[in-house]
């Protein structure tokens, strides 16, 4: 399953910054572009596989899934 998500990216000096809009918490820094895009793929993943298990170790027994579809 391939989802996108959107970096917002901006050289500052010797750095290349960026943000995801849609997970908060997810921004690095970075020498290069191509770095930085790398690193934001890397935490970006680790961020959504930490949520995930902290959701469902927070619903403890008997839940179930639901997959949820949003339009912007």
């Amino acid at each position: 399953m391939h989802i996108e998500y959107t970096a917002v990216v901006k050289q500052q000096d010797d750095w290349w910054i960026g943000w995801m809009e849609e997970i908060p918490g997810v921004n690095c820094q970075e020498h290069t572009y191509e770095e930085l895009i790398e690193s934001l793929r890397l935490t970006l993943k680790e961020a959504l596989e930490f949520n995930r298990y902290d959701a469902i170790t927070a619903a403890g027994t008997g839940y179930r899934e639901e997959k949820i579809t949003v339009s912007l």
